[in-house]
């Protein structure tokens, strides 16, 4: 399997001040590493080292050390971790392989109280663990993103399409006007030949000819002018007409908007600092409770001499009680860490399981309160979007009422300047009309029609520049909708993509655990358990006043009867051996599926004496081809039963 940080020579590792580990130094080599030795030889400490340097806090300092660290030498490159003691609490520093240790603690870092191999066993949310690493909200947040953007794309692929439609239409109007400058061109040219032959033959005055062409002259620029002040007065009519229109529409968008409950946002606003709380409150309890089981662990395996040799009178008092907290019997005696009365090891266990169970409720409750909290602050996010809706209706509605104001003043203006130009086109008419009337020459009525001839071909070309303008806008328009679709197709690929991650990432792991379960059974040959397989269903919860259809991960166990009749089991009838197993066959499936082997060069194994030796071999074997170092801690007789090849690590 290829990963970002290829297994090369080896790994060293130093550590001091960690667990129950004073000073220690060792060499890891590609491959599987077995930590061969008896109780509190300091071995899961090793592991939890291993588990700090790659960034997990799932580690304790040594409890007579300020001052713990782990330091890393692999491929090249130097990891380091520091934990410092801070009153009751730890530190944790330095520069870890990982980022964020959050998918390998879940999934690589499979000790006795791991979250996903425990929730097996108390039939956990199994579905809740695999999507935990998983940032569903951004992922949906990234959806509603990119349909918006969609949104556009589409409106201007459409408007690229509508100017593609158009550009024919214009192109045959600009023939139209070219045909007619022409046209128009050509009896300009007559006309005026017909002025100069005139011109030949007839004696005028030059000054009275001088004074009525310029008074044409003044009225064909006076008409233009009125045209213009007519085509800008009608365009802003126009656009007044749009504005309103928008306004309209924002005052009804603002009347069907639903109103805001001020008593409701706050009531949320407290929900949500209440249930943030809870969940802290619940993090550092189940926290507490995690160190303070683990330091019991510890102390059960012998670990923190140091407590035991307060303890003691003297040292062979405290080799006596060692033997005590190390006898196999539930019932031996032996002294208590906390107060120093004698009691028995069964009473310990019972305390020890009771905190096992605590934590998971713990955690339980912590998912409830996490769901519930996603739920108010889902509802409080719905309300915060209604109330910026509103505000950038009610700001838009004021900027199209200035907007109004200012169109309606142009308007008007436009107006008065229109009437006052047409006044003074009038006036022209009436001073052209007296000149004539002074000429009855057909020199003069040339000259006239020749005017006109002129001014129709001005306007002529005018609309001829404005349809050549147009029609290169529209090409230019037209010419994007080959890259607009395939921006459309691009963010379509990726809208597929993020609505299909969360269910491929569903059936991936569902996927991954079957097969995988299917091969190790078959390896570990159990018997009368012929298949353990998830089945991935949906199930209809409440959230707030709705019912949601949600996705669970449903464990079956199926058993072979002794006349060979196959039926359905639940996880509790399974054997300890059997429910380890499935547990660590569900991490396993979570390693693959997130692929924390890209990043996190380690896979560790621990507490698996509830497996026989030669399945534990077997299901090692299994787990090597998955993960560069694999690092397993082993009693000296199950360590026999594995291969001879494998690195044995028997002090630290």
């Amino acid at each position: 399997m290829q990963t970002s940080r290829e297994a090369g020579t080896g790994v060293d590792v130093r550590v001091s001040n960690i667990g129950g580990i004073d000073e220690t130094e060792l060499h890891l080599t590609p491959g599987v590493n077995v930590l061969v030795g008896r109780n509190a030889t300091n071995r899961t400490s090793f592991l939890q080292s291993l588990m700090a340097v790659s960034g997990s806090e799932r580690a304790t300092l040594k409890g007579d050390s300020e001052e713990g660290r782990v330091e890393v030498e692999l491929n090249g490159e130097t990891f380091t971790r520091v934990l410092t003691r801070r009153g009751d609490d730890v530190d944790f520093s330095g520069d870890p392989i990982l980022d964020d240790a959050e998918v390998a603690d879940l999934f690589a870092f499979l000790l006795e109280d791991n979250e996903a191999r425990r929730a097996v066993a108390t039939q956990g949310d199994l579905r809740e663990l695999v999507m935990r690493p998983v940032d569903t909200e951004a992922i949906n947040d990234r959806i509603d993103e990119l349909l918006a953007e969609r949104e556009r794309v589409d409106d201007e692929i459409e408007d690229a399409k509508a100017a593609g439609r158009r550009v024919p239409d214009l192109e045959e109007r600009r023939v139209e006007l070219e045909d007619e400058i022409e046209a128009k061109r050509e009896a300009l040219e007559a006309k005026q030949a017909e002025i100069d032959d005139a011109d030949a033959d007839v004696e005028e005055s030059r000054e009275e000819r001088d004074d009525l062409e310029e008074a044409l002259d003044e009225l064909n620029e006076r008409r233009a002018a009125v045209e213009r002040i007519a085509s800008r007065l009608e365009n802003e009519r126009s656009s007044l007409s749009s504005v309103r229109s928008e306004r309209e529409d924002v005052e009804d968008a603002l009347e069907g908007l639903e109103g805001v409950d001020e008593d409701r946002v706050a009531f949320l606003d407290e929900q949500v600092a209440s249930l943030r709380d809870r969940k802290r409150d619940l993090d550092s309890t189940i926290t507490q409770l995690q160190s303070l089981i683990q330091f019991n662990e510890e102390m059960l395996e012998g670990e923190h001499t140091e407590v035991l040799q307060l303890l003691a009178d003297d040292e062979d008092e405290s080799s006596a009680v060692t033997d005590a907290l190390l006898a196999e019997s539930e019932s031996a005696a032996g002294r208590c860490w906390t107060c120093g009365s004698e009691v028995s090891m069964e009473d310990v266990e019972e305390t020890l399981n009771k905190l096992r169970e605590l934590a998971r409720e713990k955690r339980k409750e912590r998912s409830s309160v996490t769901s519930e909290l996603e739920e108010v602050q889902s509802e409080r996010n719905e309300i915060e979007t209604r109330v910026e809706r509103r505000e950038d209706l009610e700001q838009r509605l004021e900027e199209l009422g200035e907007e109004i104001e200012t169109r309606e003043d142009s308007v008007e203006r436009l107006t008065a300047e229109r009437e006052e130009a047409s006044e003074t086109v009038e006036e022209l008419e009436g001073t052209v009309e007296e000149l004539e009337a002074g000429r009855h020459s057909a020199v003069l009525d040339l000259h006239r029609e020749a005017n006109e001839l002129q001014f129709e071909l001005n306007d002529l070309q005018d609309d001829l520049e404005d349809v050549e303008s147009e029609i290169a806008e529209l090409e230019g328009e037209a010419d994007r909708q080959a890259d607009l679709e395939e921006k459309r197709e691009s963010i379509t690929e990726e809208l597929e993509e993020l609505r299909t991650r969360i269910d491929r990432l569903e059936a991936e792991a569902v996927e991954s655990f079957n097969d995988h379960m299917e091969t190790v059974l078959d390896v570990l040959d159990y018997g009368n358990v012929s298949r353990v397989w998830i089945e991935r269903a949906t199930e209809q919860v409440r959230e707030g006043r709705r019912k949601v259809e949600r996705t669970t991960f449903r464990l079956h166990v199926i058993r072979m009867g002794a006349d060979g009749t196959a039926y359905e089991d639940t996880v509790e009838h399974l054997s300890e051996s059997e429910r380890e197993v499935i547990g660590l066959v569900f991490g396993l499936a979570g390693y693959l599926v997130h692929e924390v082997y890209e990043e996190c060069p380690f896979m560790l194994l621990d507490s698996l004496e509830a497996i026989d030796s030669d399945r534990i071999a077997a299901l090692v074997d299994y787990f090597r081809e998955y993960a560069p170092y694999t690092a397993v801690a082993l009693l000296p007789e199950d360590a026999q039963a594995l291969d001879d090849d494998y690195r044995r690590v028997t002090e630290i």
